[in-house]
């Protein structure tokens, strides 16, 4: 008789633990977006330990059974995978997916800040949309990117974005000055400056007569095949060639010219080159 007691009050915990068990549930919302508040329904009734874990975030607090958990914003504003844990007789839980909220900031990153014209390729950009709490935005989303010299448009396209990231790649113009690099999405819009500098000279020409101390040449205004100045600074160099050998002279280009006095009695040959482009060559006579 003793024997059949233990037997029955054994099946009777054992049915009222699986009871237990199966009311001690909780239920989360399908995709939250960071920073939204939700509520994590559960079952059951009396009271239970509660444990949220995830990216920057780990909770702990005393909960009722059956009434719903509310996490706030503060909660779940990164994106990740989050884990809920409820603990009363047995533990119950349940894993997560937190995505980014809608884009709110663009990264916007171009190269390079200086460039020749009429080059290809030359120019590239990459764009990273971001929500509010600075989570990477992976949704898909169009990025507009233009590129504008003065009022003229040189490039214009809508780029999907694939996994956070949208980019492009394009000639540059073929006028020297600043151009000016966009991307926007929605209301949200970044600019760079790029400025776009004269490519090699073209037609490199010069001219020399003779002086009391030497010879004075000097080129004629240098300009790229696109009739383009060259920016100041960049080097032409003089090479004079007579009976007693032969010197240089590295000059810089101001205002367009570049001028050198070469020291020099007797018949020169002379001649210039600015990079790889070669000049024209001219002959000075000796001294009188």
């Amino acid at each position: 008789m003793t024997r059949l007691l233990r037997i029955c009050a054994a099946t009777y915990l054992a049915a009222a633990c699986v009871g237990v068990c199966a009311a001690q549930d909780l239920h989360i919302p399908e995709s939250p977006a960071a920073g939204q508040e939700i509520s994590i329904s559960t079952s059951g009734s009396g009271k239970a330990t509660f444990y949220l874990t995830g990216p920057g975030v780990s909770r702990k607090n005393d909960v009722p059974l059956g009434e719903d958990i509310h996490l706030a914003a503060q909660d779940l504003r990164n994106a990740g995978h989050y884990v809920a844990i409820l603990c009363s007789d047995t533990c119950k839980s349940a894993s997560f997916y937190v995505s980014a909220a809608k884009p709110l900031s663009l990264t916007f990153l171009v190269h390079p800040s200086r460039v020749p014209v009429a080059l290809h390729d030359a120019i590239s950009g990459v764009a990273f949309p971001f929500d509010q709490y600075h989570n990477l935005v992976l949704a898909p989303v169009n990025v507009n990117f233009q590129l504008n010299a003065k009022e003229a448009s040189l490039f214009s396209r809508a780029v999907r974005t694939k996994n956070g990231v949208a980019w492009f790649r394009t000639p540059s113009g073929k006028s020297a000055g600043p151009l000016q690099v966009t991307a926007a999405l929605d209301d949200v819009t970044a600019r760079r400056a790029v400025q776009q500098v004269a490519s090699d000279p073209c037609n490199l020409r010069i001219t020399g007569q003779r002086t009391k101390t030497g010879i004075l040449v000097q080129t004629e205004p240098v300009h790229d095949c696109a009739g383009n100045v060259l920016p100041d600074g960049t080097i032409v160099t003089f090479t004079a060639t007579g009976p007693h050998g032969k010197g240089t002279v590295d000059a810089p280009i101001k205002q367009g010219v570049a001028r050198a006095q070469m020291d020099s009695t007797g018949v020169a040959v002379i001649s210039a080159a600015s990079g790889v482009v070669m000049g024209n060559e001219i002959r000075v006579e000796a001294r009188p």
